[in-house]
């Protein structure tokens, strides 16, 4: 890297994914392919139609915290920026959870006698749920309120503040469950698809945290700036 602290658009994009290999997931949700060879970020971008500048700001968001947002409306698409958070809710909800599930189910005793494995099973569906209904509200009122802004109609009953003050840290339930997995799950023989699976909550977790925080930090200051832009031009 020219830079150890910040990426750029003339980094090699395989020197990205080999300094912070987190960055797959990000590429993977701006729908970017393998197989690019020694081409650079901005060459890998341009050539299957993603905006650089916004993955650059969500690779170095992610890779390089703390952010703020510095109110330049050219420091990255909020387009490309939302298209980005509906990948990461497929994700999430068609994937990495019914993946997790899966390994779970096969990890644990799902016999009907082991009262704890009951519970890790209903607490995982039960947290589930809450991900699936946080997620498609995004999705079906937060996104489809900003689709309006980005055409240039405001809102007279919602704003991005309202959603703002009512976001919850869907990462924090993971939480418990590890801590029901690694303390009250009986002790048996060294269970490798129960030490697999508990990493992959882990991972989740912090994928979901930092996935959090790219809608605090950067989707919602930019959402707000546009409201302001627009009551200004309408005033």
């Amino acid at each position: 890297m020219n830079e150890p602290h910040k990426y750029r658009a003339t980094d090699k994009m395989s020197d990205l994914i080999c300094d912070n290999y987190s960055l797959l997931m990000v590429m993977s949700r701006f729908g970017l392919s393998l197989g690019f060879g020694d081409r650079s970020v901005k060459d890998v971008c341009q050539a299957q139609g993603v905006d650089y500048k916004t993955f650059l700001a969500v690779a170095n968001f992610i890779s390089h915290e703390p952010y703020t947002y510095s109110g330049e409306e050219d420091d990255f698409s909020l387009t490309a920026l939302m298209d980005y958070l509906k990948r990461a809710h497929t994700y999430f909800l068609d994937f990495n959870l019914p993946a997790i599930r899966r390994k779970l189910i096969e990890a644990i005793d799902c016999s009907g006698t082991n009262d704890v494995a009951f519970l890790i099973l209903k607490f995982f569906d039960e947290y589930a749920k809450e991900v699936r209904r946080h997620m498609e509200y995004e999705n079906q009122a937060v996104f489809t309120y900003v689709d309006g802004l980005l055409r240039g109609h405001l809102s007279d009953t919602y704003d991005i503040a309202t959603f703002a003050s009512h976001h919850n840290q869907i990462d924090r339930k993971l939480t418990e469950l590890k801590n029901i997995i690694i303390k009250y799950y009986p002790e048996k023989e060294n269970n490798n698809l129960l030490n697999a699976v508990l990493f992959d909550i882990f991972n989740c977790e912090q994928d979901l945290a930092s996935h959090c925080q790219v809608e605090d930090y950067m989707f919602v200051p930019a959402v707000a700036q546009m409201e302001r832009r627009l009551k200004d031009e309408h005033q």
